[in-house]
């Protein structure tokens, strides 16, 4: 029997543009016109943290512009050769909460899976672009070891997916897993943390739709979004399938300097965000990671921010300003 390897065009759509990504620098700045700051690219860091970007996710970006904010936020800059004290390679202590291959259990009743280390994009204040996917991945021996945590603990009534980003698998890959997980009668809910529908919303189809809303479980989708421009029309209509579902749909923000460090743009966010079906969740500060230390806002810059989202928006606008602290049994809020 002659087994037919599968051409690109028979792959799901957001597969096709997944691969056409961008993952050059050079190229990158020669589509915005940018050739000249190519000297402000660290090739050090694009090596050990590859840039990757879907070709749709540019489009939003201004030409001629070195400090647009969605460019800030994925392309590898000198800045993050340096060693600055207080940063390190685990910020948030995810190592020490491994429980079993690929979970990690820091928070009463909820479990977190690394699903993949997969990401569409790979942007440069990622708390984990130095986690170790390779041996922590819950996808090994085929779930086994993270399944087994999960049945004997009780306790845990949400399982967060996460990675990576969960919405990198196939829609096959996750049903393979949801299909493991029914039988786990203490598990409520289901959360992802996911990127892909603001940087792919192709990634939203209806394979994707129709098996979500099949599953017995309650959803929540956490969507990551720092900024309005990365909100078009296209991830809107995303955004609305997906709450056509039933899934509740909340999105958090890291405040980035250079990027939404100001309160014109987070309240432009939150707007956009309900418009979209999304409620705005958690405003986080900076983890401390390795090469993201030019991202840093101060802490009383952020308080006063947030003190001006609070006088400019309705209280359900306005995201919980928070810190992750590791070994810390909450996110530790900060006003």
């Amino acid at each position: 029997m002659i087994t037919v390897k599968p051409l690109s065009s028979q792959l799901p759509r957001w597969q096709s543009l997944w691969r056409d990504s961008i993952r050059s620098p050079d190229e990158l700045l020669k589509l915005l016109g940018l050739q000249a700051f190519s000297q402000h690219v660290s090739m050090q860091a694009h090596g050990q943290f590859p840039i990757l970007v879907p070709r749709g996710f540019v489009t939003k970006m201004r030409s001629n512009d070195i400090n647009d904010p969605l460019l800030r936020q994925i392309l590898p800059l000198v800045n993050e050769e340096y060693l600055i004290p207080g940063f390190s390679l685990d910020a948030v202590g995810d190592i020490a909460a491994r429980e079993a291959t690929g979970v990690l259990h820091k928070y009463q009743g909820r479990a977190l899976l690394i699903t993949t280390g997969a990401c569409a994009i790979n942007c440069r204040y990622c708390f984990r672009r130095h986690f170790p996917y390779a041996q922590e991945n819950a996808a090994s021996n085929q779930w086994n070891s993270a399944i087994k945590y999960l049945q004997e603990d009780e306790s845990i009534e949400e399982l967060i997916l996460s990675g990576g980003d969960p919405l990198s698998l196939s829609t096959g890959k996750l049903r393979n897993l949801s299909d493991l997980l029914k039988p786990i009668k203490h598990i409520k809910r289901l959360r992802f943390h996911t990127r892909l529908p603001v940087v792919l919303p192709e990634r939203i189809d209806q394979e994707f739709l129709d098996w979500i809303s099949e599953l017995p479980f309650q959803i929540v989708f956490v969507i990551h979004a720092n900024h309005t421009n990365e909100l078009d029309s296209t991830v809107g209509d995303a955004l609305q399938k997906l709450k056509s579902t039933g899934a509740t749909l909340l999105n958090q923000s890291v405040l980035l300097k250079g990027v939404n460090d100001n309160i014109d743009d987070l309240v432009l966010l939150s707007n956009r965000l309900f418009d979209f079906g999304v409620l705005p969740y958690y405003l986080h500060l900076l983890d401390k990671v390795h090469g993201a230390a030019h991202f840093s806002v101060p802490m009383e810059q952020a308080k006063t921010i947030l003190n001006e989202m609070l006088a400019k928006l309705p209280g359900y606008l306005v995201p919980k300003l928070v810190q992750e602290i590791a070994g810390q049994a909450n996110k530790t809020p900060i006003i």
